[in-house]
């Protein structure tokens, strides 16, 4: 557990995403599969995803969305101090997609690397970048979630293949005016739940050999009904916790952003808090879960919708493999 208060000298400055061409809606899937778009709807709140194709790759749309942020926040890549790409599917075991980013927009001056904590990879990776600014560590940081699951889902299990799209959403993190920014964030993490959400194989233990790619080994694995009753509870949990760490109660919020993994998990989530449909912003029947890539996605939406007006309060909340969980409180 890691938990984090500031005095308000950290925000995000600027927002920017990507997304692949290639729509795949549930009447595609419904070809390929024993589902329906009835079936989906009803079950996950999801008609259709993006899905990666032809060159596109996670660096790439990393790359495309951080221009957009650097653009909007009137910075070079040069101005950037350091440089996170929160991901499960980076494009090679070695080096870091971080480092492919960094090539890419030339962002020279920064230090990089990669954060693994599965769909909770953007908010540990506010957390992260958070303390790089309240400790004078670095000025400008960029921050990236991101994730091309379409590779890494096995399409012959409807359970999970329905579930997963691809994108990337990149913001900027700077000083800001005591009283505005990330009031509260906290990182929590459950290692013994680890086979819930998994891919067998892959790394180190299992390298890929003929079995593996036989047994489809290297596939997404979930245990879907656990994960589920676990994800209520810790969004609610979250949530809750780190607006008492600022002294703030959720009639108090103007917007929660959760994590769109399954419409229905978010609405049993926020009707428990009394938060209010309209509170609440989702893209789930859009894009589906896209992993790390999710809130932050989110969050350059309703800047481009004008949502967010100055002292907004924002919570967002997320959960994933690892287990991990976490959420943040943001002050516009």
């Amino acid at each position: 557990m890691n938990i984090v208060t500031s005095k308000n000298a950290a925000g995000i400055i600027s927002t920017g995403r990507a997304l692949p061409v290639s729509r795949v809606t549930n009447f595609d899937l419904e070809e390929i599969m024993d589902t329906s778009d009835r079936w989906i709807k009803a079950r996950t709140g999801i008609e259709e995803r993006r899905i990666i194709t032809n060159d596109e790759t996670n660096s790439k749309l990393c790359t495309r969305a951080s221009r957009i942020a650097l653009e909007r926040a009137n910075l070079t890549p040069q101005d950037i101090d350091l440089l996170i790409v929160a991901t499960v599917t980076p494009d090679l075991t070695l080096p870091s997609t971080a480092c492919l980013v960094q090539a890419e927009l030339d962002a020279c001056n920064a230090a990089v690397f990669d954060l693994v904590a599965g769909c909770t990879g953007f908010l540990y990776g506010l957390n992260v970048a958070e303390q790089y600014i309240k400790n004078n560590a670095a000025k400008n940081i960029l921050l990236i979630g991101a994730d091309t699951l379409s590779p890494v889902v096995d399409w012959r299990d409807r359970n999970t293949a329905v579930l997963f799209g691809d994108g990337a959403g990149a913001v900027v993190l700077g000083k800001v005016e005591d009283g505005s920014g990330v009031l509260a964030s906290k990182m929590f993490s459950d290692g013994t739940r680890a086979d819930l959400l998994y891919i067998p194989a892959g790394g180190s233990v299992r390298p890929a050999t003929m079995r593996t790619v036989k047994e489809r080994m290297h596939y997404i694995k979930m245990s879907g009904p656990e994960i589920f009753k676990f994800a209520v509870t810790v969004m609610i949990d979250s949530t809750l916790q780190v607006l008492e760490m600022c002294g703030k109660t959720p009639a108090e919020l103007d917007y929660l952003i959760p994590h769109q993994a399954n419409e229905r998990i978010i609405n049993l989530a926020y009707k428990k808090m009394g938060l209010k449909p309209e509170q609440v912003l989702l893209n789930i029947n859009r894009y589906g879960n896209m992993s790390s890539a999710c809130i932050p996605i989110m969050l350059d939406e309703a800047v481009e919708q004008g949502k967010f007006q100055s002292g907004d309060l924002i919570a967002m909340v997320s959960f994933g493999a690892g287990l991990t969980w976490g959420a943040a409180v943001l002050k516009w």
